[in-house]
């Protein structure tokens, strides 16, 4: 499309939406429009429109869907910051969603065929050219291998990374422009949310990323009878064609087909939360987009289920800082230590240093506190973390991409393990893994893990250890004589500005001083009862009042 076409497109759908008084709400943006911008506003003829009894947040989902895959994709990402989006925004984005037509069978095919450079006939036994599933970014067809295998086709849409180009390049101007007069989008650094986003997007057009994603995830797994990942048929992949092993189980979300089965559904949820903190604290590697349409069931053994998952497109890690900082909180938080919370805050440098750590604990306290109210079953980790965000925005807090990633696969994982077991004890199925990366990571023991693992670098460089001795000697004697130089020459300083000071000090002295003489001149012919000196007086009082105020400007 034409790039001033889709601009149009663009500005259409924002009018019919009226999505320029999201621009006026102060719940959104906290420094006022200038001028120039809210004369524009009113001469828009979509100020014609009227808004109709939709929500805010039901109207931007649905200029968000009308305007196509990066749109959509982006209004998902903003859907999980509930620390700088108001909730019912929040949860209108939520419900996104992203099927859209599928494109001729006969385009795909022709690609697949120019990406593998062989026939379709040639490379598989069978093909479907209607296909299973369509996407905003690609589309997904059976089909069978030579060897009888059956497998999934996904094929990258043509023509839709131009389109995406130019969409991101509508964002990223957007972003700029939010961040020039709303100081929570400054605060969110939405312009780094697009370039974060548009690394994001453009990765899924990429299928071999996507297929490496999925070829990690199924090592980690490997013999697990928590999870199993589908295996990638390299041969046949290409950078906008991906083949993967085809799967056959249960959707998650298909609650009567599993009961119908006889599927022990506390065991399925106990292992949806271990696998996700598996692969959080122990692979410290994580599917990051495991809403339902990507989760199934092989309820074969219905007493023995386990999850299969697809679609490895999003994946996400943490450092060892933000693994310490989940575990931490999370485990201070259910022994209510909220004052070991609020350190951990200030320790990781999310929220300010001069952030007053009781009033944060007070806080946090207040918001936490009604949450054990309820059984411990009931507690929602998820909860937790976006009313700890929702808690430290109010504190400048700086939520971090990793995290938001986190914090939504970790709602998704709740949430199915609700549905599928109600009486689901979160606190004691998470628990042993946060305490087992505690003992892990913190203490001797890892201090010696950490040497030994390091050992064989050590002994490589002990013969240099000598040399970088007397290295580092000679180093350390400059830098001695360095710093001796500079605290010769800041005392010299110091005591130039003693000088000066007391030079000053003493002008002063005497501007204050010819003042006050100045005063005792001028009134002198006032209150004295005697005519005579009283011009001289006055002449001496006025030249001791201009000489003491240059005196004090010198000073």
């Amino acid at each position: 499309m034409n790039p001033l076409r889709r601009l149009g497109k663009v500005l259409w759908t924002i009018s019919r939406y009226r999505l320029d008084t999201l621009l006026n709400d102060d719940s959104l943006v906290e420094s006022p429009i200038p001028p120039r911008y809210q004369a524009l506003l009113h001469l828009l003829p979509s100020r014609l429109i009227p808004i109709g009894d939709a929500s805010r947040g039901r109207r931007l989902r649905l200029a968000l869907e009308e305007l196509g895959p990066v749109f959509i994709k982006f209004g998902q990402l903003m859907s999980t910051r509930r620390d700088i989006l108001p909730l019912d925004i929040a949860d209108e984005l939520a419900r996104l969603q992203d099927d859209v037509p599928p494109f001729p069978g006969s385009d795909a095919q022709q690609l697949i065929e120019s990406s593998i450079g062989t026939p379709i006939a040639a490379a598989f036994s069978h093909f479907e050219t209607e296909p299973m599933a369509s996407a905003s970014v690609a589309q997904v067809h059976a089909a069978t291998l030579p060897d009888g295998s059956p497998v999934v086709v996904k094929v990258v849409r043509p023509g839709i990374e131009g389109v995406i180009r130019e969409d991101i390049e509508l964002l990223r101007r957007l972003a700029e422009f939010l961040e020039e007069h709303s100081v929570d989008a400054r605060r969110l650094h939405l312009k780094d949310v697009v370039a974060d986003y548009e690394r994001t997007i453009l990765d899924e057009l990429d299928l071999q990323k996507e297929a490496s994603n999925t070829a990690h995830l199924r090592t980690n797994f490997a013999g697990s009878p928590l999870l199993y990942v589908p295996r990638v048929h390299w041969e046949l992949t290409r950078r906008n064609v991906l083949v993967l092993e085809r799967i056959y189980g249960i959707p998650i979300a298909n609650l009567s087909a599993l009961k119908a089965r006889g599927t022990n559904m506390r065991k399925l949820a106990e292992r949806g939360v271990e696998t996700f903190f598996t692969q959080v604290f122990v692979h410290n590697f994580f599917h990051a987009d495991m809403h339902p349409g990507n989760i199934f069931v092989n309820a074969e053994e219905p007493d023995n289920p386990h999850y299969i998952a697809i679609d490895c497109a999003i994946v996400g890690s943490l450092t060892r800082e933000d693994q310490d900082y989940l575990a931490r909180n999370l485990l201070a938080f259910f022994n209510r230590d909220y004052a070991q919370v609020a350190q951990l805050h200030l320790e990781s440098g999310w929220i300010p240093d001069d952030t007053d750590p009781v009033e944060f604990e007070r806080v946090i306290q207040r918001v936490c506190e009604p949450i054990f109210e309820k059984p411990l079953s009931e507690i929602s980790f998820g909860q937790f973390l976006v009313q700890l965000f929702d808690t430290a925005r109010d504190f400048n807090m700086e939520i971090q991409p990793q995290l938001v990633l986190l914090q939504k696969t970790l709602l998704y994982i709740e949430g199915l393990g609700r549905e599928l077991y109600p009486e689901l004890d979160l606190w004691e199925t998470a628990k042993p893994f946060m305490e087992r990366w505690m003992v892990d990571h913190v203490g001797p023991a890892a201090t010696l893990r950490e040497l030994a693992e390091h050992a064989p670098e050590l002994f490589t460089q002990l013969p240099r250890l000598p040399a970088l001795v007397v290295r580092t000697g000679t180093q350390l004697k400059r830098l001695d004589r360095a710093v001796r130089r500079q605290g010769d020459l800041i005392d010299s300083l110091e005591r130039r500005v003693s000088r000066v000071n007391r030079r000053s000090r003493a002008k002063r002295l005497s501007g204050v001083a010819l003042i006050l003489l100045a005063s005792a001149l001028l009134w002198a012919p006032i209150t004295s009862s005697l005519e005579a000196g009283q011009d001289m007086g006055t002449i001496a009082g006025l030249i001791s009042a201009a000489l003491g105020s240059l005196l004090l400007v010198r000073a």
